[in-house]
């Protein structure tokens, strides 16, 4: 024993260790010690300190004391390019040490040969994602090769429980219980909101039973500052742009950084507004996921050995990746939540005891009450995020066929493995035999037809594959992310020229030959359309369109929010507050009230002959987009004659053609009964979510032997299918998948409802004669959406703002009819004056400028 009271290092990586002058931290030997009394354990330790060496500390400590062939750790990560970062990192010191380990990553990227001599000969540590885990377990030979499995690492685990991929893997991991039972589990994570869930992922019998949880030390407290753009705060939207000089000379003086913006769009926009002000030819790249994968790859190892001064970039770089010269996190935009924002402040300086560096970057008012409360939760490790909810049955379903492809297997076998994983631990016998039943034919309403006949039950009642094809085709469908319809984008015609990533297929519909648009860095002019191909040339012009992408706004956290409510309604806690938000929040207190932390503000006023309902929720945009349908179907009954809303993450707002009273009746909880289900039966929200259901089920494939089905064949034939079930067989287990997907992300019935109950007899109105000074941001939202551009909004707030905020101020009379882009007549030309706004308020002639000095010397953006 050693003076810690545990069992001292090897050899080989003692004297590593003290090659270098380090010592184990005192988490990482407490790893070791849980490995040696054969215990699972969740590490719960800030970025850099060591966490990723403390998870594979015990593999290699038992491997340089006892080696043996075959495949002894098993290491899953949420991302491709953290696998193989992580592989990276750890071949160094192996080699370093002399330890005679393979070490060897399976992801999508891997080519076929080395996939078949991983199965023949396994690595000893094997780093992979839950997609190819789950395509792993469903090869025939699954029990041979990890028959021997003696450790599984599980990284950035918080970012995957509580998901469709940490369903996967939670059914993988029941799986591996079941091959390997004697493999010990170990979590990895930085930021943990709510243990027990995690404990419970980790542990064979999904309850928490025999986890440990290591905790290190809270590492230096993060330096978060709040830049704002020179000038006049903007009242709303906006996409940060205003701040790029600034933000510019930010990265100029770090030594790396990264800037992350919160959408696909944004990151095409800062990137190039960066550019622009590149005076000094610093090397700037651009990071999403709709970038080919080779120009990803080659940010990726640019950033990990130094090349770059600065990455833009989206979530696609949030988790773990360890890149030592970054020292400075640029966040533009409002955080959306504090365990968000911790995860990306930790991807600043690798060392636990220097501080990390951030500058948040608020776009306009509401995103700089957000910020400072963001800030404020950090300050008191305020993690947030809701507890996973229970398992899908769409992706039980893929893993059924997955396990009996890989051998026959008993139902009541399958079913006590599948409640050892956690998300699954309380399913009713009910919803597992009606999931079988689907798999093995389709259920009532489709058993007719033979295409669904997947599963046949021998004698003794096990369930068998239908034939090898059904276990080919599923492996080559299994996975749970569901893209939105997506077009390759490419340099040239015919064969030749680089594709340089996808964009979504609406975004593409409004394009006509000859128009530019902003893509990877570059100027695009689109020249065709070549079946699912967008083919493209270099642009030259002065009105590129930038494209959006469905989904890239992140919901505001229930935490956060509290925290924003409780911000507004306390005017002493306005001292470290921008002045002109102040002035803001004390206009509103003056012409109007101040939204209440336990009460609901609902004002109303007539403007330019239409009347105006906003109400105060702050329970984020998925929760205001349901509650705004809902409250258009009540406003119609009572004969309000509602003519649209819009929602944002703070406010939703309906205007009609008649004064709304009676508004405390309009938020009455019984909404959430028959008008909600009788909107959702009626929206095409159902169908979408449907779709996606469908494929993560295995009920309609997305890939095909020598062809992949296009997304319109996918759309068109679960339309039909959704139709025959919803008439023939209301309660088929895919339309219950369906609607409790709906329920927790798309509508987030949850946060209505908790709404609702908080504003019961709370509901405070105020009837107004002008817009208030809170209601300018959301007034400014109305037909925003319909543009389409991403930045295009820039033009149009700059044209709108002005009028509305001397109306709330008291300044000018109600128009005669509302500023609404939409409804204008001259709305095409102000989307065309607004796309040439995508290039940030400098506008044509920087682009002129830039395009004549550096055309086509974009650094990893070719």
């Amino acid at each position: 024993m050693d003076e810690t009271g545990t069992h001292p290092l090897p050899a080989r990586l003692a004297a590593w260790f003290a090659a270098r002058g380090w010592r184990p931290h005192p988490h990482q030997r407490a790893m070791l010690a849980e490995a040696r009394a054969g215990r699972s354990a969740l590490l719960i330790a800030p970025t850099g300190a060591g966490k990723t060496l403390a998870g594979f500390l015990p593999s290699l400590a038992d491997l340089a004391e006892h080696p043996r062939p075959g495949l002894h750790t098993l290491y899953v990560s949420p991302l491709k390019a953290l696998a193989a970062d992580i592989a990276r990192n750890l071949t160094r010191p192996v080699a370093e040490m002399g330890l005679p380990i393979a070490i060897e990553t399976r992801t999508g990227d891997t080519d076929a040969a080395t996939r078949r001599r991983q199965r023949e000969t396994p690595p000893h540590i094997l780093l992979t994602t839950p997609e190819s885990l789950a395509v792993m377990l469903s090869m025939a030979d699954a029990a041979r090769i990890f028959a021997g499995l003696s450790t599984i690492v599980v990284d950035e685990i918080h970012a995957l429980a509580g998901t469709k991929r940490g369903d996967q893997l939670a059914l993988g991991l029941a799986r591996l219980a079941t091959l390997a039972p004697g493999a010990r589990r170990i979590g990895l994570s930085a930021t943990v909101a709510h243990r027990a869930p995690l404990l419970a992922f980790l542990s064979a019998d999904g309850r928490g039973t025999g986890v440990a949880i290591v905790a290190a030390p809270e590492g230096a407290a993060p330096e978060i500052a709040v830049r704002l753009p020179d000038g006049p705060l903007p009242w709303s939207g906006h996409m940060g742009l205003l701040a790029a000089p600034a933000i510019y000379d930010l990265i100029r003086k770090s030594r790396s950084a990264i800037v992350f913006v919160n959408t696909r769009a944004q990151a095409e926009l800062m990137f190039q507004a960066l550019w622009r002000l590149n005076d000094d030819a610093l090397p700037i790249a651009l990071h999403h996921g709709s970038l080919a994968r080779d120009q990803r790859a080659r940010v990726e190892a640019a950033m990990a050995e130094g090349r770059l001064k600065a990455v833009v970039a989206t979530s696609s770089l949030d988790l773990g990746i360890d890149w030592g010269d970054v020292d400075l996190v640029v966040q533009v935009g409002a955080p959306k939540g504090v365990s968000r924002l911790m995860q990306r402040i930790g991807r600043a300086n690798h060392r636990w005891d220097v501080p990390s560096r951030a500058i948040l970057v608020p776009a306009n008012r509401f995103e700089v009450l957000e910020c400072r409360c963001a800030i404020a939760g950090v300050a008191a490790r305020d993690l947030d995020g809701d507890p996973p909810p229970p398992g899908g049955l769409d992706v039980l379903a893929q893993h059924i066929l997955g396990v009996v492809g890989a051998g026959p297997i008993h139902p009541d076998d399958l079913y006590a493995e599948v409640r050892r994983a956690a998300p699954y631990a309380d399913l009713s016998r009910r919803d597992f035999d009606d999931v079988v039943r689907f798999v093995e034919d389709g259920g009532y309403a489709l058993a007719a037809y033979d295409r669904y006949r997947k599963l046949f039950r021998d004698a003794e009642g096990r369930l068998h594959v239908a034939n090898a094809r059904v276990a080919r085709q599923h492996r080559m469908n299994i996975g749970t992310i569901v893209e939105a319809p997506l077009l390759k984008v490419k340099l040239g015609r015919g064969f030749g020229g680089p594709v340089l990533g996808e964009i979504e297929e609406y975004f593409v519909s409004m394009l006509q030959p000859g128009d530019t648009f902003m893509f990877a860095g570059r100027l695009l002019r689109f020249d065709r359309l070549h079946e699912t191909v967008v083919e493209c040339s270099p642009g030259a012009g002065d009105d590129p369109k930038v494209p959006a992408y469905a989904g890239g706004r992140l919901p505001l956290t229930t935490s956060l929010a509290d925290r924003v409510r409780a911000l507004v309604q306390d005017p002493a806690a306005w001292h470290d507050l921008p002045e002109d938000v102040a002035e803001w929040l004390r206009l509103q207190r003056s012409r109007s009230r101040l939204p209440g932390r336990n009460d609901l503000l609902v004002e109303t006023f007539p403007r330019g002959g239409r009347w105006f309902l906003v109400a105060y929720c702050f329970e984020g945009r998925n929760a205001h987009q349901t509650l705004g349908m809902l409250l258009t179907r009540r406003m119609e009954r009572a004969g309000f004659g509602p003519l649209g809303f819009v929602a944002t993450d703070y406010v939703v707002a309906v205007w009609s053609a008649h004064q709304p009273v009676r508004i405390a009746e309009l938020f009455d909880e019984d909404m959430l009964g028959d008008d909600l289900e009788a909107w959702m039966a009626e929206s095409s929200m159902l169908r979408r979510t449907f779709r996606n259901v469908a494929v993560i089920a295995g009920l309609v494939d997305r890939h095909h032997p020598g062809a992949e089905k296009s997304r319109r064949q996918v759309t068109v034939n679960t339309d039909l299918i959704y139709d025959v079930l919803r008439k023939h067989e209301p309660d088929h287990v895919l339309l219950r998948a369906t609607r409790a997907d709906a329920a927790r992300g798309l509508v987030d019935v949850g946060r209505v409802a908790a709404l609702l109950k908080r504003a019961k007899g709370r509901v405070v109105h105020m009837a107004l004669s002008r817009v208030s000074p809170l209601a300018v941001p959301v007034l400014l939202e109305v037909g925003k959406e319909t543009v389409s551009m991403g930045a295009g909004e820039e033009a149009l707030l700059a044209e709108a703002e002005a009028a509305l905020v001397a109306e709330a101020l008291g300044e000018a009379d109600p128009p005669a009819a509302p500023i609404h882009p939409v409804h204008r007549a001259n709305a095409a030309r102000d989307r065309k004056r607004a796309s040439g706004y995508a290039l940030g308020t400098q506008g044509r002639a920087t682009l002129r400028r830039i395009r004549g000095r550096r055309q086509g010397a974009l650094p990893f953006a070719e």
